[in-house]
């Protein structure tokens, strides 16, 4: 491998602050993609070829990053996770498919990605991404596990009948057990990870749909702008105070 394809750690170190800052994100996706497609009306098609566009902008200025930029880093985070919204929303609604059908295919995809990471790098670990051929693996493979976790998210929220709280109170706990997991048993910490990572995503999206939806479905009637302006300033306020901490450090 080429000095040119070696590149410095840029993505965020997996701790606490990693997790707020990630369902922070994940929930204003949720927002940020409905506001786009709903509110606007610029429909699912339309949203999701503005939001795949902004994405790969991002994502290019991510990979020429000669260092960790956290602002920059969560932007892309974000962007995998609106976008992630509206193309889960277009599969499922605009194509006819159904959550079911489409998480099963967008789960097949993102098993895909990652059996050809692991086959090519060697590892899946997400503590050191040196390389800038893993780097485009990473980012690949958090665009298809947002997408993933919004179809889960809509398919509690929706089919299984459990409602939008409960979805998230569900996916919620499921996450706690496997933080749970990673202390108190030897259970490989790379699938623990990436089955954490995925989950998140329904829970900001059942979450965030709890915040956004109408009062007679069960939600508080919040609306897509007020919502998405609050989640964000808590993802600034959440990006900010870890900046900080590593600049301290």
């Amino acid at each position: 491998m080429t000095d040119s394809e070696r590149t410095t750690n840029k993505v965020a170190a997996v701790t606490l602050a990693f997790w707020v800052t990630k369902i922070a994100a994940t929930t204003l996706g949720e927002t940020a993609g409905d506001l786009f497609s709903m509110t606007l009306g610029l429909g699912y098609a339309v949203s999701s070829i503005i939001l795949v566009g902004l994405f790969a902008i991002a994502l290019g200025f991510q990979l020429a990053a000669r260092s960790f930029r956290p602002f920059l880093f969560w932007s892309v985070v974000l962007l995998t996770s609106t976008a992630g919204t509206t193309l889960s929303d277009f599969m499922d609604r605009s194509l006819g498919l159904g959550y079911a059908a489409g998480s099963t295919i967008i789960a097949a995809s993102l098993a895909a990605v990652l059996l050809a990471w692991r086959a090519v790098e060697g590892s899946l670990s997400v503590e050191s991404i040196t390389t800038r051929r893993a780097e485009l693996f990473y980012w690949v493979a958090i665009l298809f596990s947002n997408t993933l976790g919004t179809a889960l998210g809509d398919f509690l929220a929706d089919d299984s009948g459990l409602g939008f709280l409960g979805g998230a109170i569900l996916v919620g706990s499921v996450i706690a057990a496997i933080a749970v997991a990673s202390v108190l048993t030897r259970w490989n910490r790379v699938a623990l990870f990436w089955l954490a990572f995925v989950l998140t995503r329904p829970l900001g999206a059942t979450f965030g749909d709890f915040l956004t939806k109408p009062t007679d479905s069960g939600a508080l009637g919040l609306g897509t702008i007020g919502s998405s302006a609050v989640l964000l300033a808590i993802l600034i306020v959440s990006v900010e105070i870890s900046r900080r901490r590593e600049d301290a450090v």
